[in-house]
């Protein structure tokens, strides 16, 4: 697609199609411009002219002038059958959509190998930051341990709030709503099950491993109270919603769970929206990214990027799966945690491995000490809103 002008048709002009729009506009150099926006209502009012807009889909999906179709939208059954039919069409496609795309992720593969058309999706994992580009180009080899951090900028945005700001849950989630990093129903978000959306992409591409959404254990920030920020500012610490994928003999785990954060963590100084992720590899030890997690333009800029990318041919290779050495997939790994309930009969305590602390007031209790992943999901405690947990480094 070299030096010619690229031709794409977006679905999706919400807060992400709109961002790209700003930012398309304000880059020059890149050859692309946007023939035409598949929207649902027609009657919204929009910034720009209504000579772009179509609700029909087939106007994109069928035109043969149209190179590269740009997914932005909130269905997920929808966005599926809109970037399948795209492919199958022969057309690259750029999405956003993290849900959609962990949901799918073995039929995507198939659908680009039998298609040999390009599906980017950097945007999907943590909005400004490449962090897909550098799993596929950089540790495209098996000396990756580990991914981990924050990649959901709306929870991130709200426990700074509370932490630095001393606002109450319900003020900081409505001021992430009102500046748009958080949806109307925030529950995608602050029960975390977003970050592991992204993680699922994540581990993909660090490890090469299929792993369905639900086989991942995901606990948000819903349960966080007083008792438990003042156990964390009383150790120093702070509260961080983190997503974790990681290797160890031959498996690989993946969760997404609130940690405590001691300030020595690169994690610690990752404030409001933006999202902050680290690699693990055998000899590089640690390397950090950090950079906005929520945002139309934002995330517009790395869709612009994947736009970018397209004129120079590029697409993932998935190295990783075609090495055939994929490490299985695991819950069976220990967790240090803080335990807090209120009742007795609302845990079991023989679950644990070992408890180093124990606590009780005529109001709360709770324990620290190591348990096994797999015995934490299936207990079910964790839906009682008395019951909270927090993963101690």
């Amino acid at each position: 697609m070299e030096n010619k002008i690229i031709n794409l048709g977006i679905f999706g002009f919400g807060v992400v199609g709109q961002g790209l729009y700003e930012v398309l506009n304000r880059t020059k150099g890149i050859n692309a411009r946007i023939k035409k926006i598949c929207i649902k209502d027609p009657n919204k009012s929009r910034p720009i002219d209504s000579s772009y807009f179509t609700t029909d889909k087939n106007e994109i999906l069928e035109d043969p002038t149209i190179d590269v179709v740009v997914e932005l939208i909130n269905d997920t059954e929808a966005a599926f059958e809109i970037v399948s039919t795209a492919l199958r069409n022969g057309k690259a496609v750029v999405s956003a959509s993290k849900r959609m795309i962990a949901e799918n992720l073995p039929a995507l593969y198939q659908l680009q190998a039998e298609n040999k058309v390009p599906f980017l999706y950097e945007a999907s994992s943590c909005a400004s930051i490449p962090i897909i580009r550098n799993l596929e180009e950089y540790y495209d080899n098996d000396l990756l341990n580990a991914v981990e951090g924050i990649c959901n900028g709306s929870t991130n945005y709200i426990l700074t709030k509370i932490f630095e700001e001393n606002l109450s849950f319900a003020t900081a989630l409505q001021q992430a709503q009102d500046l748009g990093f958080a949806e109307t129903d925030p529950t995608l978000d602050i029960e975390g099950y977003d970050p592991k959306f992204k993680i699922v992409i994540l581990l993909l591409h660090a490890f090469g491993t299929f792993v369905k959404p639900e086989e991942v254990f995901n606990f948000g920030i819903h349960h966080l109270n007083d008792f438990d920020i003042q156990f964390a500012r009383q150790r120093n610490c702070t509260v961080k919603l983190i997503a974790q994928c990681r290797r160890q003999n031959g498996s690989v785990s993946a969760y997404v769970l609130p940690h405590l954060i001691r300030e020595h963590n690169l994690l610690y100084d990752v404030y409001n929206e933006y999202n902050g992720i680290l690699l693990e590899s055998a000899f590089t030890d640690k390397q950090f990214f950090v950079g906005k997690g929520a945002g139309g333009t934002a995330t517009g800029s790395a869709v612009l990027s994947d736009i970018s990318a397209l004129l120079y041919n590029y697409r993932y290779e998935y190295k990783k799966i075609k090495q055939n050495n994929q490490p299985s997939f695991t819950n069976d790994v220990k967790l240090k945690i803080y335990l807090r309930y209120k009742t007795p009969d609302q845990v079991d305590l023989a679950e644990f491995f070992n408890i180093s602390e124990k606590y009780e007031s005529s109001e709360w209790r709770y324990v620290v000490g190591t348990i096994n992943l797999q015995k934490l999901r299936e207990a079910g405690w964790l839906k009682n809103k008395d019951v909270n947990i927090l993963v101690l480094e």
